[in-house]
């Protein structure tokens, strides 16, 4: 295994482990988290609500117990489909490719226990690909428009700094243009941050510090003012345990959900120039508690609570791509592999094989664009 696909492996099975413990905690409180499971969670639990299949009939989802969420499964498959593309994506291969897989292909989806299509588990804000591209037919970079503002773009777009390892601008317009066919405003906009903030962790030599840097140069508007905030505000906790309210009030004014996650304000949502999404900036703000630590900052954000699972998965991939796959727990990745009938190993090969056709791509395009303008330059035109 060479360091890329350590990295990429490290960053796709970290966001995974962290999806599947902390799915359980997600929609709750610190306090709830801790009155149930007797203390901050540690490692893989049970299903917050013993009655999971009833408690919620919108969801009825068994989270806990180590399955992976919509999350995952969602970046699987925008690895499947750049192992069939083998190239840069945009908008048009959402509509091409990942929703075609969505509503055609059957897989096992841990949290129904059963195979099905991914249009049945994932939630409402990834409906809205199907609904506006497959029926609809909404020029794609335009399909985004209209859905709620959360962090539906945001949570799968790992593949795309890895794709463009080392490289987080690239990442960043590569994630802004295949997120404006699921999401608008600061929805996209953080898509387009994390996936610049993989791509920094992807190079080798990358640090924390360096990957929260290449997320602060790129954001925009909101998004920026609240990972300023968060990242100023981890950096004076001691550690995540004595921080998660101070980490919670610096994202506050910039969060349009509100205090209760499971009852939205009524503006929550919607697009702005001067809000975020709250799961970036908290993510960022545990990889800065953590110094960087896998463990630690995965474990920040699931007690956290909130969108804990979505959380994790932002912290994780990041921490992971820094320190490869040996920094996750091989416990949690075996216990992650057992409860949800998957290998969360498999798809970190495959997208360091992708990335390597990409950058073969990229190296033709750079030296036919080295051609012409040499000739560009080599001459005085001759009018």
């Amino acid at each position: 295994m060479d360091l890329l696909e350590d990295k990429a492996t490290g960053a796709l099975a970290g966001a995974a482990v962290g999806d599947a413990l902390g799915g359980a905690a997600e929609g709750n409180t610190p306090e709830a988290i801790q009155e149930r499971y007797d203390g901050f969670i540690t490692g893989i639990v049970p299903p917050f609500m013993a009655d999971w299949r009833n408690a919620r009939p919108i969801a009825p989802y068994h989270k806990g117990d180590g399955h992976v969420t919509d999350d995952t499964l969602m970046t699987n498959a925008l690895v499947d489909v750049y192992a069939t593309v083998r190239d840069h994506l945009d908008a048009y291969s959402v509509a091409d490719y990942l929703v075609p897989l969505m509503i055609n292909e059957k897989r096992w989806i841990p949290e129904l226990e059963s195979e099905a299509l991914l249009l049945h588990r994932v939630f409402l804000a990834e409906k809205w690909l199907v609904t506006r591209l497959h029926y609809g037919h909404i020029d794609p970079r335009e399909a985004g428009v209209g859905n709620v503002v959360n962090c539906g773009a945001t949570m799968y777009v790992a593949p795309i700094g890895i794709a463009n390892a080392g490289a987080p601008e690239a990442a960043y317009a590569e994630a802004i243009d295949v997120a404006g066919a699921h999401q608008s405003s600061y929805g996209r906009e953080a898509a387009g941050v994390y996936a610049a903030a993989i791509a920094e962790a992807m190079r080798p030599g990358a640090t924390w510090q360096s990957a929260v840097e290449a997320a602060l140069r790129l954001a925009k508007d909101g998004t920026k003012d609240a990972i300023e905030a968060v990242v100023e505000a981890a950096s004076g906790v001691e550690n995540w345990r004595t921080g998660l309210h101070v980490l919670r009030a610096a994202v506050e004014p910039f969060d349009t959900v509100g205090p209760n996650y499971r009852a939205p304000a009524r503006d929550a949502r919607i697009p702005s120039r001067t809000k975020s999404i709250e799961e970036l900036p908290i993510a960022l703000g545990m990889l800065v508690a953590a110094k960087g630590d896998y463990s630690d900052a995965v474990l920040g954000a699931i007690n956290y609570g909130r969108d804990s699972d979505s959380i994790a998965v932002m912290a994780g991939s990041i921490a992971g791509a820094l320190a490869g796959v040996e920094s996750i727990p091989a416990e949690w990745i075996s216990a992650v592999n057992e409860g949800s009938r998957m290998d969360i190993t498999a798809s970190g090969p495959v997208m360091a094989g992708v990335a390597r056709d990409i950058w073969a791509k990229d190296g033709e395009r750079v030296a036919q664009r080295a051609g012409a303008m040499d000739a560009l330059t080599a001459a005085v035109a001759v009018r």
